[in-house]
């Protein structure tokens, strides 16, 4: 991102928000994501984090930023997991003083029209607010009875296991004021996969940030393919007790 070289980096973001979003093989999707994304408010950067895909769509990310001030990349070798890519997307946002940072899937199953909603909710009347699928019902389109099932009983697991008065946990579309993540220690999250998304909004919601949801529709991704796999679903199985008794010994 080009800045002014008179002004710190810690001050180029303050005021504005700052959409973080993991990318592996999703050339198909970014040139119209990312518009769509710029279109919603002015105050909006995205952040593109790409895991070496192989499909090009590193080097289709860097064309956009070169195109567009508002548009920058970070280039990692390999896969190496949705939740780190989060954290080293967090980690660049606050060191330019973003004031808002977002989660966002970049295959279109997340919609940018819901984006100034989020943030009015943030700036508003919440610390970290979440595009909950299931806070009015269930809202989801062109998923398969199975997955949704199991979406469905993943977030009523987390929510008994953990306590989080959340309706959909497990959502990866949602806004953090700054505060929130420099609140947490990114030495210590742990989850890599699905599991991160509870875990963030758990260590949020246990240092008395104020969490709350805001109704969306998901539609599933029409192009590329879904990132979901047994291993992930392990993970989150066994990460919420993890998480619960980390909470009871002081060690969050």
């Amino acid at each position: 991102m080009s800045a002014n070289p008179d002004v710190a980096a810690s001050e180029v973001g303050r005021g504005r928000a700052l959409v973080v979003m993991p990318t592996y093989n999703e050339a198909a999707n970014l040139p119209s994501i990312v518009p769509a994304v710029l279109a919603q408010d002015q105050r909006i950067d995205v952040l593109v984090v790409d895991d070496g895909s192989p499909d090009g769509t590193g080097a289709l990310a860097d064309s956009m930023a070169a195109e567009n001030a508002r548009v920058s990349v970070l280039h990692r070798q390999g896969k190496q997991g949705l939740g780190s890519a989060y954290l080293k997307g967090f980690s660049w946002g606050l060191e330019r003083g973003y004031s808002y940072l977002l989660e966002m899937d970049s295959d279109h199953s997340h919609d940018p029209k819901y984006l100034p909603e989020l943030l009015a909710a943030v700036e508003s009347d919440y610390d970290l607010v979440i595009g909950s699928r299931y806070v009015s019902g269930v809202n989801v389109i062109n998923w398969p009875m199975s997955r949704l099932l199991l979406s469905w009983f993943a977030n009523r697991y987390a929510r008994v296991v953990t306590g989080l008065p959340l309706s959909d946990a497990t959502a990866g579309f949602k806004v953090f004021r700054r505060e929130v993540l420099e609140a947490i220690d990114f030495e210590k999250v742990g989850s890599t996969g699905y599991a991160f998304q509870i875990e963030m909004d758990f260590r949020a919601w246990k240092k008395g940030f104020r969490v709350g949801e805001v109704p969306i529709v998901f539609v599933d991704r029409e192009e590329g393919e879904s990132k979901m796999s047994r291993t992930i679903v392990r993970e989150a199985v066994w990460r919420v007790w993890a998480l619960r008794f980390a909470s009871i010994f002081g060690r969050l």
